[in-house]
């Protein structure tokens, strides 16, 4: 399988789908011990997804990611924007010579979206941040030797898990780091909304 234009139209428009639904829980979840403005940047940035799919002509798999992570770059809410920035943006990065968008190329992307995310956090799994979930699902990457669309399935599976392990961190970032043991059993607001952007590029790609 080689994904084109219209299967990662199909892809993010799931992620957005996907966060405007969980925009309230994404806002309980950060209010409980941080700033309680996840929901409403996640918001935002889907509407600046959404908005980039709708511009999409000619430009390139590269050039598309790399526009839409400097739009999302600067989006006031704390540190999402430039993260979720970054991150789109190293996806871009992973494709930039490909000419066709094939398995080993996606896990490129996965793998450069890592290397650009560790450029400005030093997180790492148990850190209770989104890293949670991308670590994981850069580690599936890696290892996968399956073709698309399972080695898209399975990098997810290991991204949402990672998500579902960061409830078994103590938060070591930003605010919630003050409350320690107490954020113990709940799912860190970035995993999750990472999460669901993954969940979003499984659920697309069947379309």
């Amino acid at each position: 399988m080689i994904l084109n234009k219209e299967n990662f139209v199909n892809m993010l428009s799931s992620s957005c789908h996907l966060l405007d639904e969980n925009i309230d829980e994404l806002g309980k979840i950060d209010a409980k011990f941080g700033d309680g403005d996840h929901g409403v940047t996640m918001s935002k940035i889907s509407g600046i997804i959404k908005k980039c799919i709708n511009n999409w002509k000619n430009e390139s798999v590269y050039q598309f990611f790399d526009n839409m992570g400097e739009e999302i770059m600067d989006v006031n809410g704390g540190s999402a924007g430039p993260l979720y920035g970054t991150f789109f943006q190293g996806l871009g990065e992973g494709a930039e010579d490909a000419e066709e968008i094939d398995n080993k190329v996606f896990k490129k992307m996965i793998l450069s979206s890592l290397e650009n995310m560790q450029m400005i956090t030093k997180a790492k799994v148990g850190d209770k941040t989104m890293m949670d979930t991308l670590i994981p699902a850069a580690e599936c990457a890696k290892e996968s030797c399956s073709e698309l669309p399972d080695c898209i399935k399975e990098i997810v599976n290991a991204a949402c898990q990672g998500a579902e392990n960061s409830k078994n961190y103590p938060s070591k970032f930003g605010r919630a780091r003050f409350f320690k043991d107490e954020t113990i059993g709940y799912m860190d607001a970035g995993a999750m909304s990472l999460s669901l952007i993954f969940k979003g590029f499984s659920e697309g790609i069947k379309k």
